[in-house]
């Protein structure tokens, strides 16, 4: 597949400071008190914030871009921050930065039920890893005051995403989607095995794809003390060559 060419890089520019001014104007306490108990701000810039229409993949956003796009990332979660300081209850507030899928990086943030659903997202591996330093430059300061954590991005699959062969045309077809899935499970990843069947899944399959990071941060108020977790999330490619396999004893969901 062919990657496409972003031009016209002025425009994008103000339409990051578009989403920028939407987000950091928005009453977030307000919302999340009387409305719904979670919200986020994902990257809202073309061509980053839909499909491509073309027969082609979308680059990842990059310098001068990337850099202004993580600038307002961490100026709605400075902003966010300032407001649900005042609300005088347990919160949720994360910026989740992926690399190198940096335009599915957002703030996060939610009240009540909703913090131990975001907290249990992302699975957290033994080995820690760091962010880093060379990859945020002009904002590297700001980066360096946090502390981060490692979690992992995965993507699902399970033992049905190749069915039986009369549920395909021909028999290549059959034989090249357990080609495909068979190459799929030679990276790096962790299986849950279903005690019992759901539906045709009897195994899940997470795939490792990048390691993320968090930080830990800890949030006083005037008349309570609160741990908050911002999470700040970076990647790092895994080998191929060294599968990691674990069985878990649960099923993760993400």
């Amino acid at each position: 597949m062919r990657t496409k060419k972003i031009r016209g890089h002025n425009r994008r520019y103000k339409d990051i400071e578009k989403w920028r001014n939407e987000n950091t104007s928005l009453d977030i306490a307000d919302y999340l008190l009387n409305k719904r108990d979670c919200y986020y701000a994902k990257i809202r810039v073309h061509p980053w914030s839909g499909l491509s229409q073309t027969n082609s993949s979308i680059p990842e956003p990059k310098r001068k871009t990337k850099q202004k796009i993580l600038a307002s990332l961490l100026d709605i979660y400075d902003d966010w921050k300032i407001q649900l300081d005042e609300i005088g209850q347990p919160y949720y507030l994360k910026i989740w930065l992926f690399e190198p899928r940096f335009s599915q990086s957002q703030v996060v943030c939610a009240v009540e039920d909703r913090i131990e659903y975001y907290e249990s997202n992302f699975f957290k591996p033994d080995k820690e890893k760091t962010l880093p330093k060379s990859n945020h430059r002009s904002l590297q300061n700001r980066l360096n005051a946090l502390h981060w954590e490692n979690y992992l991005d995965e993507d699902y699959y399970d033992s049905s995403d190749v069915c039986e062969p009369e549920d395909y045309a021909t028999i290549q077809e059959y034989q090249e989607s357990k080609l495909w899935f068979a190459k799929l499970l030679q990276k790096p990843h962790r299986t849950h095995i279903f005690t019992k069947p759901i539906g045709d899944i009897t195994e899940s399959y997470l795939l490792i794809e990048e390691i993320y990071g968090l930080v830990d941060y800890n949030c006083s108020l005037s008349h309570q003390h609160f741990c908050l977790r911002h999470c700040f999330i970076f990647t790092l490619k895994l080998s191929y060559k060294s599968p990691l396999n674990i069985t878990t004893k649960k099923p993760f969901m993400v």
